[in-house]
């Protein structure tokens, strides 16, 4: 028996339909979104599309593992939620229709309620497991798998990468999570009845739980190199779509594929690895991911493009996997739903809104043109965030050192 009194298979099975739909709520409209506002002449928003949900993790995230930590049991607080995110989701087609800043004013409301939720199902899932390197990636890998659904579905069955349905997809989609989420196992709040005082929901006693050397190092890793990761998010769809491919959120889900690869075989490689060289190969694959794109723009060179989407699986597991992983050993019950709430927020809030922004301005300064021009301009776009991340990932491999939590094998020691 787990934590909720259940057999593991069973809170298992549970936990991975969990993870399916909730990662199948963010790919049936983050992938194609970009693609949406393109044809509705919406070009003005550039970049906005991938603001919002870096704007939505640094506003929410802490609060909510606080009430989660606290007051509530985390799997009624991730129903609420969800049902929630619903609602902007099926107003944002007629949003659009009244114009691009009500459009993302919708989008902004729905990533206020989705956003939390990636830490609070993070927190029920380290609840609710014993093992987290052997556990965590296998129930983990079925959001992955969620996410290639939802893009199959919205870009080959429907057809909709430039059209509404993904976003009624979605709001669908929250909608039976957030009942779902009801019948998930009991995870009470492991603080409760403790004061909340102003620096507890600031999120301050996580920080002050979590506080050392090695820590701040890795946040600090995780925070830098997401600004230059955004940009693979905000523009590798529309770049793959310049290129003259057609469906490119469908060729984006190969990378997704990879992923569910490198997830299963995760286990395996944290016994070999440990948590530092895990971060390190994932940094390294972001660096090698973004010189393949800047080398194959000039000539359109699709399949340099393809292994680049499919470094994703590497790029992800390696990386936020395996830093959500850290986490959680660094951190303890009282205080997991914040400390998860602290890596969404330096990491999908602070570091992916600099990114985003810095991102839309190379764009617009060093993309333009048509045919082989432009695909020459892209080179040279990715060859920014390529360096960025290759300074950050030597950075780490300098700096980083943690004897506390495990460098090889079942979570002992790292470094």
């Amino acid at each position: 028996m787990n934590a909720s009194g259940q057999s593991p298979s069973y809170t298992g099975t549970r936990l991975s339909v969990m993870m399916f739909l909730e990662f199948f709520i963010w790919g049936a409209w983050y992938v194609t979104v970009g693609n949406f506002v393109k044809a509705h002449g919406m070009s003005e928003l550039g970049g906005w599309p991938y603001t919002v949900g870096p704007i939505a993790a640094i506003i929410s995230p802490f609060f909510l593992g606080m009430i989660a930590d606290r007051f509530f049991a985390t799997q009624k607080v991730l129903g609420v939620m969800l049902l929630c995110a619903a609602v902007p989701m099926f107003l944002a087609p007629a949003a659009a229709s009244a114009g691009p800043w009500v459009f993302i004013g919708v989008l902004q409301a729905h990533m206020l309620f989705y956003m939390p939720t990636l830490g609070l199902t993070n927190t029920l899932t380290f609840h609710n497991i014993t093992n987290q390197e052997k556990q965590f990636p296998i129930i983990r890998v079925f959001g992955t798998i969620g996410w290639i659904v939802a893009g199959l579905i919205v870009s080959r069955v429907l057809h909709a990468d430039f059209g509404p349905a993904q976003f009624y997809v979605t709001g669908a989609a929250c909608v039976a999570l957030g009942l779902f989420s009801f019948t998930l196992p009991h995870t009470p709040p492991p603080a409760k009845g403790k004061a909340a005082s102003a620096k507890e929901i600031l999120g301050l006693g996580a920080l002050k739980r979590l506080s050392s050397a090695p820590f701040w190092i890795f946040l600090a890793s995780s925070f830098l190199i997401c600004i230059p990761l955004a940009a693979y998010y905000a523009y590798a769809p529309v770049f793959m779509g310049d290129t003259g491919k057609e469906n490119p959120g469908a060729w984006m889900s190969v990378g997704q594929g990879f992923e569910v690869f490198f997830m299963f075989v995760m286990p395996w490689f944290f016994v070999r690895l440990g948590v530092k060289w895990m971060l390190l190969v994932g940094m390294l694959a972001w660096v090698t991911r973004y010189g393949l794109f800047a080398a194959a723009a000039p000539g359109g060179v699709f399949w340099m493009i393809l292994i680049g989407v499919a470094l994703h699986g590497i790029c992800y597991d390696f990386f936020f996997v395996t830093g959500q992983i850290y986490v959680d050993k660094k951190s303890v019950p009282e205080v997991r739903g914040q400390a998860q709430g602290l890596l969404v927020l330096v990491t999908q809030g602070i570091g992916m809104l600099i990114g985003a922004r810095v991102a839309e301005v190379l764009k617009n300064r060093l993309v333009s043109g048509s045919g082989s021009e432009l695909l020459a301009s892209y080179g040279r776009f990715w060859l920014i965030p390529c360096l960025a991340a290759g300074v950050v990932m030597i950075l780490f491999l300098l700096l980083f050192r943690d004897r506390g939590v495990n460098a090889k094998g079942a979570g002992k020691g790292s470094g």
